[in-house]
């Protein structure tokens, strides 16, 4: 079964192709060829790609292309190269809109206290435990150091 996500951004790619959105179209290509290269790294073939793309598998290269945009803008930042920075947050703003909604810090904290409870963490030795539990329900909807850093207070 094809990934529902690849196949929305494989529509918004030729919708932008049809509006002559050069930008918009530029980042998607990126983004779907970074999704097919991901798919071959897991070893199927080319015949294979659109079967073995999932829905996490295209969250997990946002999340990814996600932190590298965001790492960009802090580097040209730095080296005062703040008239490159609008491309990159354009394509943040592009590759958000395949993300799920997102949770609010206070949601992630009522996450992590039932969690908590659920596994009988009670130190900062459970914090394996603990991201064990929360990635899968966090993945893609909130920032995975925020999280590490709220379970650290947690902990404490």
């Amino acid at each position: 079964m094809a990934s529902e996500l690849l196949t929305k951004i494989k529509d918004d790619i030729k919708a932008a192709m049809k509006a002559h959105d050069a930008e918009t179209l530029s980042t998607l290509r990126t983004l779907h060829s970074d999704i097919k290269n991901e798919a071959l790294k897991s070893g199927c073939t080319p015949a294979e790609i659109e079967a073995t793309i999932t829905d996490d598998m295209v969250l997990d290269v946002l999340a990814k292309s996600l932190k590298q945009k965001n790492e960009a803008i802090e580097i040209l930042t730095k080296g005062g190269f703040a008239d490159k920075i609008g491309d990159e947050k354009a394509a943040i703003e592009v590759y958000q809109k395949y993300l799920p909604s997102q949770l609010s810090e206070e949601e992630v904290v009522a996450i992590i206290n039932e969690v908590k409870a659920a596994v009988g963490a009670a130190s900062p030795k459970d914090m394996g435990k603990m991201m064990k539990e929360l990635t899968p329900k966090t993945k893609g909807r909130f920032d995975s150091k925020k999280l590490s850093a709220l379970v650290q207070a947690a902990l404490k």
